[in-house]
């Protein structure tokens, strides 16, 4: 992989490759964009196959996180970070802090949160070395796990597109497919359940599926077949790349709205296939942005109800993606992706944000308040 010829690829504006061979910290922070503010997500903690793989994946996170942000109407601009190696055997207090400082050293142009192996303790670790980190506990100034507000975001998606593709008000009696029911999943699987939903669930974890279908009395299903199932909605709630030309052959639903990041493989040619065979796709990036309406609600001063409600709208930006989409003969994803681009192109031509580009105090309390 040619990482510079990368970085120019998706218009990234600094990439950082951290390394502390005490703790064996092996990480890269991504700034996608600064434009609409300072760029924030989450920290994923992954074993990687190489850098090269790590390095793709903070590329392609941190620029949906931008669009996230932009779709979602926040001043907050795309950014990412990775953690490389075995979170089992590397994971420690001493990594975090040390990760922190690093995140610190920045200034505030990137702001840390939770990912894929990084939760609210690991946070806690964070904040202590830097005011730059979001999702910690209450005790260190944060709002705690946003996983509950994620996961009602994508319901609320689910809601929107069970409405415009199925016309149904009501979920009772639908077959969904969740793969993936861990911190978000599980929580989705209780909406979905409240609501009458038949669940059909994979995860590696067999413990977390055999709780849901003592629960909820949910089917479960390999984790290699759970694409496969005949179901009204596929929800993909685990790692991203999951939607191919392969799997997207072997799809048996009317809708796909999940939580996952990157769900699409290739993304210009796979929503494309999506479109082409009638399924109705809920863009990865809106519908999962629950989390980040909460953490940028925990910036500005946090007040639950006012995030939640936030999240429901999700619904509703959805159902305006879905009409473009129609109207102008597109993918799902390229009405939500030239809404975002729209959104940014405006900021750009009225002379930007690009204050954080030296962001200072006098910044941070502007978007706090």
């Amino acid at each position: 992989m040619d990482i510079t010829k990368e970085i120019h690829k998706f218009g990234h504006e600094q990439v950082v490759f951290c390394q502390d061979n005490a703790t064996g910290l092996q990480a890269i922070i991504a700034i996608h964009s600064t434009v609409l503010g300072p760029a924030l997500g989450g920290c994923r903690f992954w074993n990687y196959n190489s850098e090269a793989e790590a390095v793709a994946d903070v590329l392609r996170l941190s620029r949906g996180m931008t669009y996230k942000a932009a779709v979602a109407n926040l001043p907050l601009g795309g950014g990412k970070s990775v953690i490389i190696g075995d979170p089992q055997r590397l994971k420690t207090k001493e990594l975090f802090s040390v990760f922190g400082r690093f995140v610190n050293s920045m200034g505030g142009r990137y702001i840390t949160a939770e990912d894929v192996n990084v939760r609210v303790d690991d946070m806690n670790v964070v904040a202590k070395e830097t005011p730059y980190v979001t999702g910690s506990t209450s005790v260190s100034g944060g709002s705690g796990d946003p996983s509950p507000v994620t996961a009602l975001g994508v319901f609320s998606g689910i809601k929107a597109a069970v409405k415009y593709r199925l016309h149904r008000d009501s979920l009772a009696g639908l077959r969904v497919a969740v793969q993936g029911c861990g911190a978000v999943g599980s929580h989705l699987c209780q909406l979905l359940a409240e609501n009458g939903v038949h669940l059909v669930v994979a995860d590696i974890n067999a413990h977390a599926t055999a709780h849901l279908r003592e629960k909820y009395h949910a089917e479960i299903v390999s984790i290699n077949d759970i694409h496969r199932q005949q179901v009204d909605v596929y929800s993909p709630c685990a790692l991203g790349g999951i939607l191919n030309a392969r799997t997207i052959a072997e799809l048996r639903t009317s809708i796909i709205a999940g939580a996952a990041n990157n769900q699409l493989l290739d993304e210009e040619k796979d929503s494309e296939r999506l479109r082409g065979l009638g399924i109705l796709y809920a863009p990865d990036y809106v519908i999962n942005a629950g989390g980040l309406i909460n953490v940028c609600h925990e910036l500005r001063g946090y007040h639950a109800e006012n995030s939640l409600d936030d999240a429901r709208k999700i619904y509703h930006t959805l159902m305006e993606i879905f009409i473009k989409a129609e109207n102008r003969g597109t993918s799902t994803l390229a009405a939500s992706n030239a809404m975002a681009e729209s959104k940014i192109q405006l900021t750009m031509e009225r002379g930007g944000q690009r204050l954080f580009h030296t962001f200072n105090n006098q910044a941070w309390i502007k978007l706090r308040r």
